[in-house]
């Protein structure tokens, strides 16, 4: 593992998911972990509600999030890559350096349903799921782990 462990979010579209996945965990744990976030078929742009929770809840500047490919990051060495949806973890392409996979299923925002704001409470609570997988992640010994036990640990939250 490289001193500053680099970790991809990976989900379909890269508007939602994977954007807040990458984010906040630059939020939480500031310089520990390289984010980075893509689509195995973006979207090509960011879903605004996601927008205004990272802005109004977490006080996160977004103005650089994009959706983009996977092909994006071709000869990158992840430590750790980690699919948010079922359609990214069964179209994962195969990573240079054997990253740790792991996947944590997440709701799609794009099929929540109601008003406005019944939709931005919805990618809140989502955004606040994330949050917590990401403490529990950061929380975790990984410089002292074996990659199984991580592996497992990892893969056990939920």
């Amino acid at each position: 593992m490289t001193n500053v462990p680099k970790i991809l979010f990976l989900c379909t579209g890269n508007s939602a998911r994977s954007i807040l996945c990458e984010y906040i965990l630059r939020y939480i744990a500031p310089g520990r972990f390289e984010a980075h976030s893509a689509g195995v078929h973006p979207t090509g742009k960011v879903n605004p509600l996601v927008l205004r929770v990272l802005k109004e809840t977490f006080r996160i500047n977004p103005s650089n999030a994009r959706s983009k490919s996977y092909k994006a990051f071709e000869g990158v060495n992840f430590d750790f890559v980690i699919t948010v949806c079922d359609q990214a973890r069964e179209h994962c392409p195969v990573w240079l350096g054997q990253p740790l996979l792991v996947h944590w299923d997440s709701p799609d925002p794009s099929t929540f349903t109601g008003t406005k704001d019944e939709k931005l409470k919805k990618v809140g609570q989502l955004a606040v799921q994330i949050q917590r997988r990401l403490s529990l992640f950061t929380s975790l010994p990984i410089e002292k782990m074996e990659r199984l036990k991580l592996q497992q640990a990892m893969q056990g939250i939920s």
